[in-house]
């Protein structure tokens, strides 16, 4: 009798540790990094299908997984690149235009004189709703250009200060550091519609996840914004600087690059729980999102990654 009551009260712990153990295989793997030497100062990236586009110093390189595939020679590529309507689409902070690659050729096709907000490279170029947008003035102004025939087709007064673009959510979202605020433009009236005040120095942004999300760069936070009312939803620590970092939205989670602590971070867009840190400090660089894995730069150690699998919310 005994024995069988001892069998009795091992079935629950037997069955609990099946559970511990299908548990243990359903959790993600964690990421492996794939590195690969950039010399000079490879910094933001644009995905173009399996590989990607990078900014360097007087040049933008295309590279794959397995090594260089090109570069195309420019003064001062800067700022966060994007890819699309068969092209690269780059500023040049030395000659203040917004530069237009094609892709098939990889050759120079267009140079758009819009101007460059921030000189220094802390900016970017994005593609929403049949245009390309950059921001062109530091005296607050949006510059949004036609690729059918590359010219300038709007030019939407903003705050001034106004460097950090995202498109998304049917709508162009802007940050001004100085003005610590969020701009929401509606592409169809290309006005200025709506501010959300934010904590200090917002930089890069992304919309994407079913809301806004804005690196809070001097307090070391994210915050969430509600694309409909503009209202602050939350917003998580994520180290004391976020400073010259990156942030990407996919595959159910934001991704946020970081310059101390580790090299990338995964949050959760519901709870706000941070799901990873991931990665050794490498300095500051940028960040892209696959849905089969990540890329990051590390400019201050001239290196390009590509994390695979991706961590994915669980």
């Amino acid at each position: 009798m005994r024995e069988f009551q001892h069998i009795k009260s091992f079935i629950p712990m037997l069955g609990f540790a099946f559970l511990l153990a299908g548990c243990a295989v359903q959790r993600p793997e964690s990421p492996r990094e794939h590195v690969q030497s950039v010399p000079g100062f490879a910094d933001f990236i644009a995905i173009d299908d399996a590989t990607v586009w990078v900014t360097n110093k007087g040049r933008v390189e295309h590279w794959s997984r397995n090594g260089k595939l090109s570069e195309v020679a420019m003064h001062h590529p800067c700022g966060a690149l994007a890819v699309g309507f068969g092209s690269l689409w780059v500023a040049d902070c030395a000659d203040n235009t917004l530069n237009r690659i094609d892709l098939k050729t990889e050759k120079l096709s267009a140079v758009i004189n819009t101007g460059i907000a921030n000189p220094r490279g802390e900016t970017n170029v994005v593609i929403g709703d049949g245009s390309v947008w950059v921001a062109s003035n530091r005296r607050g102004s949006i510059t949004r250009v036609d690729p059918i025939n590359n010219s300038i087709s709007s030019v939407i007064p903003v705050d001034a200060d106004t460097y950090y673009l995202s498109f998304g959510l049917k709508f162009l979202w802007a940050t001004t550091p100085t003005g610590r605020e969020l701009e929401k433009i509606d592409p169809r009236t290309n006005t200025l519609v709506q501010r959300t005040p934010l904590g200090g120095d917002p930089g890069f942004l992304v919309a994407g996840e079913n809301a806004v999300w804005v690196q809070e760069q001097a307090d070391g936070t994210v915050a969430r914004i509600s694309p409909e009312t503009g209202k602050v939803t939350g917003r998580v620590k994520v180290s004391d600087t976020l400073k010259y970092g990156d942030i990407d939205a996919g595959g159910g989670n934001i991704w946020l690059r970081t310059t101390t602590g580790q090299t990338y971070v995964v949050l959760d867009p519901e709870t706000l729980d941070i799901l990873a840190r991931v990665g050794k400090e490498s300095g500051s660089g940028a960040l892209r999102y696959t849905s089969s894995g990540i890329w990051t730069t590390s400019h201050d150690v001239h290196t390009l990654s590509w994390w695979s699998p991706a961590v994915l919310r669980h």
